[in-house]
């Protein structure tokens, strides 16, 4: 198993001075935002991303990828009926597909739930049907690239789109493109009625594209009240064996304290 941490807890401190604390914890990856290389990806220039992607290997860890996706630009939606809205849409995530790429990373987690929560106007069957359009337009640009789109449920508290794992599958089920996988978030699946276990043995864990583990308290694994005891079993009995990122929501008291109580919980279990 590999563990990594994403980037956006340490705000604006350089990204040399993020990958010698995440290196020095014993972290294999690190998971970048990109609203923190820039307000939009399309304004991180070729040689930012090179000497980013530099950096990160000099410090020996890999770029497991993208998260909070749609963060920083306006006017991005994933079910809007508003054709030139979801043109942009499409067109930003092609960019993030390059900007993955350009990293060195492999998974996009696209969670972003308040661009794609269902708009005034539209039917959930028709915000349903545009989702499905944009991400079958961009997958093979996905597969061109080897990089997997990982959709995440979140909680009714956050969107009301897409709210449980069993729903991302149908998604996923439905779209049936390899480059697309569900993601799953501890801190989300929380909010399901069904055991945080069971639903991660709801799924194969060639299903899955990416795994985030946190609390619902907003801040890292065992710095709550989930035990993951269990889920760590779950985890295992699947056969997933590839990343678990923490990812936080709750910087305090500082971004290396909780990135090390994180670290040292989850090698109790793995």
């Amino acid at each position: 198993m590999k563990f990594a941490l994403c980037n956006e807890m340490f705000e604006s401190r350089p990204m040399a001075e993020v990958c010698s604390v995440v290196s020095r914890l014993g972290y294999h990856g690190i998971e970048i935002a990109p609203f923190t290389l820039a307000p939009s990806a399309d304004e991180i220039s070729y040689e930012l991303r090179q000497e980013v992607r530099q950096i990160i290997q000099d410090h020996g860890l890999e770029v497991v990828g993208l998260h909070w996706l749609f963060a920083g630009p306006d006017r991005l939606h994933l079910t809007t009926p508003d054709g030139a809205v979801w043109q942009g849409t499409r067109d930003y995530l092609s960019c993030l597909l390059d900007l993955c790429s350009d990293l060195g990373g492999k998974v996009l987690v696209l969670g972003s739930p308040k661009q794609r929560s269902i708009v005034e106007g539209q039917t959930p069957e028709g915000a349903w049907k545009r989702a499905v359009e944009l991400l079958s337009s961009v997958l093979d640009r996905a597969g061109e690239l080897g990089a997997t789109i990982c959709l995440e449920p979140l909680s009714p508290a956050e969107t009301d789109f897409i709210n449980t794992v069993s729903e991302g599958m149908e998604m996923v089920r439905q779209i049936n493109h390899p480059n697309l996988k569900i993601h799953l978030d501890v801190k989300a699946m929380c909010s399901e009625s069904t055991p945080v276990p069971d639903i991660i043995r709801s799924v194969a864990a060639e299903d899955i594209g990416h795994f985030h583990v946190n609390d619902p308290n907003l801040y890292g694994p065992g710095m709550g009240e989930v035990d993951y005891g269990p889920i760590a079993e779950a985890i295992k009995d699947i056969g997933w064996g590839r990343w678990l990122s923490v990812e936080v929501f709750k910087y305090d008291p500082d971004p290396e304290t909780i990135a090390q109580k994180s670290i040292e919980y989850l090698r109790s279990y793995f």
